[in-house]
This record gives C-alpha cells, sequence and structure tokens, in this order.
C-alpha cells in the first residue's frame, strides 16, 4: 500500500483531469488555483499557448473566500465579454466542484458565460 499526502495526490487528479481538457481561442480553458491568501482565476488557449485573461483575488481581508471567489467570478465574465468570449470549460485543478471553484463558476455563469460541459444540447 502507498501512501501519499494531499498534495501529491491533487497532482495526480489534476494530471488526469488535464488530459480530457483543452482551451481553444473560441473555448478557453478557465484554469483556477487557490493559495492561502489569493484566488487566482485565467482563461487560457491552449492551442496558442497563451492565456487570454486573468483575475486574482486580494489577500487582504479574507481573500480567500466562497464570497472573494464570487466576485472573481464575475470580474473574470466581465473581461471575457470584453475580449468576445462566450464559452469556457473548466479546469479544476485536481480540486472537488463545491465550495470556492463551484462559486466562481456559477457567478461566471450567472455574468453571462457558458460552460461548456454543463450546456444542455
Amino acid at each position: 500500500m502507498t501512501t501519499t499526502n494531499r498534495h501529491v495526490a491533487r497532482k495526480r487528479r489534476h494530471r488526469r483531469v488535464r488530459r480530457k481538457i483543452a482551451g481553444t481561442a473560441e473555448r478557453p480553458r478557465m484554469a483556477v488555483m487557490f493559495s492561502n491568501r489569493n484566488i487566482y482565476v485565467q482563461l487560457i488557449d491552449d492551442e496558442a499557448r497563451r492565456t487570454l485573461c486573468s483575475v486574482r483575488g486580494s489577500g487582504k481581508g479574507g481573500g480567500a473566500t466562497v464570497e472573494a471567489a464570487r466576485g472573481l467570478g464575475k470580474q473574470i465574465a466581465e473581461e471575457a465579454k470584453s475580449r468576445d468570449i462566450r464559452d469556457f470549460v473548466v479546469d479544476r485543478a485536481g480540486f472537488k466542484f463545491h465550495g470556492r471553484l463551484k462559486a466562481i463558476v456559477d457567478a461566471a455563469v450567472e455574468a453571462g458565460m457558458q460552460n461548456v460541459k454543463n450546456r444542455e444540447n
């Protein structure tokens, strides 16, 4: 039986998720990273290997909370709209899809973007 710590296990999950998704210019990958103080959100075009837009939560006064995550979701949606980006696919980076991550995605969808995985066709 192997023993791993939670960071190694998350990295393994992240590699597994990244094998399945990739961003394009029309449908970028929304990459989310959590630190102890901040939340970072980027929209990435993997074909061109460039970041299309990014936002960061401030570390002052609890920058890594669910409320701050909702604000970041709205900010990234506004940035994307200014660049004519409507669709995105979520890169959950090995994290569970709940709490702050879910708040970011839900706020972006409420602000007018579309999560490609959850679109009903």
